[in-house]
């Protein structure tokens, strides 16, 4: 039995491969410096990310999370709190300040002075975080920990850069800042604390694992002293930690509960919800729903509240709109609301929609059309085509190819020509016979 806990010890067994803790502890000091170039490599990826955001691309995002340093400052800041080193904690916790007032800068001006101000899916992802952001930033700050302390350094790092996201949330404040919008702004510097913190905590337990040597101090009581400290610290970050993941995981309880309830007494008896909305921070928390023709008394909405507690669902108010015109406002806001959530590939796919059906045209309805006013027809494709392309003088009209038993005479070309143009309703059409 112990001989094969030993033999499952070396899988689990992070001190194999274990870079040595001195060039560990060189390398972590001289990546949370934001000075010089750090400094322009951050500005320019903070400039990158944000015009990701702006246009709604994922893969620009990607390459900006990629090239941002801003790892460094709280890898540095877990190994102060692990090795009870305050001045590691202190420095790297001032780079962080600046990095982020840096970062939340040059976004602010970005999106201040861009032209395109809506916001689109990517940008509203990072404001409002869930209990799923929590865990990849904890398990992917301990990925980044430990590959920091490996002597093969391999693929994790720009993998923890890209999960962690820790810059789309500070370009997203920016877009906050930018347009005045404080919900924006607290909603991602939530999201971006929370990574930042729980980096911070994985980073901290990886070197508490490793017993890297505790840093030693001048005298004994100044020692302590920064014990205390970091301690605090360490209980200061932790905390608030708890907190948050509480907080979300109730969030995300409450709204599964609410879908449950909503599924229970409306959607499986047949009856269509139109509108409904969820206000989760309030107190009392409030449900809205709305239906596209079912009508309650208020005998039957008071029966609904009464029936939420058996679903668990406590401390909410379910308010039923069925005034049309509150319904219809409501309804037309969120409307607003979610034109902004259209993806780019959706509206991309809209377009190429709109451009085939106005390039398509049904040629066996045409055909058999054409056949009563020119029986000497056999077949037609028709097609737009554009002519003088790449030039100023550049147009493109519907073409006509026909087969023909007999050549069409210019009289009956004309006719054909002139129908058409009213049939199609086009002003210019060209025709040619297909030998």
């Amino acid at each position: 039995m112990r001989a094969l806990v030993n033999k499952l010890f070396t899988y689990v067994n992070l001190h194999k491969g274990e870079e040595d803790k001195n060039k560990v502890l060189e390398s972590v000091i001289s990546n949370i410096s934001f000075r010089g170039s750090n400094l322009w490599i951050l500005a320019c990826a903070i400039v990158v990310a944000s015009v990701g955001l702006n246009v709604n691309s994922a893969a620009v995002i990607i390459g900006a999370m990629l090239i941002s340093p801003l790892m460094g400052p709280i890898v540095g800041a877990g190994f102060g709190l692990g090795i009870y080193d305050f001045n590691l904690l202190k420095r790297s916790l001032k780079n962080l300040l600046v990095a982020t007032i840096v970062s939340l800068t040059v976004s602010t001006i970005y999106f201040y002075m861009s032209p395109f101000k809506e916001a689109l899916p990517e940008l509203l992802s990072r404001t409002s975080p869930n209990i799923y952001d929590i865990l990849i930033a904890f398990f992917g700050g301990l990925v980044g920990a430990i590959a920091t302390t490996r002597v093969e350094k391999g693929n994790p790092i720009p993998g923890v850069a890209i999960a962690t996201a820790l810059m789309p949330p500070l370009c997203t404040a920016g877009y906050g800042l930018a347009l005045g919008n404080l919900k924006f702004f607290f909603g991602a510097m939530y999201l971006y604390s929370i990574n930042c913190v729980f980096i911070c905590i994985s980073t901290f337990l990886i070197v508490k694992y490793l017993q890297y040597p505790i840093k030693k101090q001048l005298d004994e009581k100044h020692q302590k002293q920064v014990k205390y400290i970091v301690t605090s610290l360490i209980l200061v970050l932790i905390l608030p930690s708890i907190y948050f993941a509480y907080q979300l995981f109730q969030e995300k309880k409450y709204q599964h509960q609410i879908n449950v309830f909503t599924e229970t007494e409306f959607t499986d008896k047949g009856i269509a919800i139109l509108y409904k909305k969820t206000k989760f921070n309030e107190s009392p928390k409030k449900l809205e729903l709305g239906f596209l023709s079912k009508r309650y008394s208020d005998q039957e909405i008071k029966n609904l509240n009464e029936k939420l507690k058996s679903y668990h669902i406590n401390n909410t108010k379910l308010l039923i709109i069925q005034d049309t015109t509150d319904l219809k406002s409501d309804i037309l806001n969120e409307i607003n609301y979610n034109k902004s959530v259209l993806s780019q590939k959706d509206v991309t796919i809209l377009n190429l929609k709109n451009e085939i059906a106005s390039n398509k045209y049904e040629n066996n309805a045409l055909l058999a059309e054409i056949k009563i006013l020119f029986p000497a027809i056999e077949n037609i494709s028709i097609a737009n085509h554009t002519f003088n392309e790449d030039t100023a003088n550049a147009k493109t009209l519907p073409v006509l190819l026909y087969k023909s038993k007999t050549e069409l005479d210019e009289a009956s070309k004309q006719k054909l020509t002139l129908w058409l143009q009213q049939r199609l309703k086009k002003k210019q059409i060209e025709i040619y016979s297909q030998k």
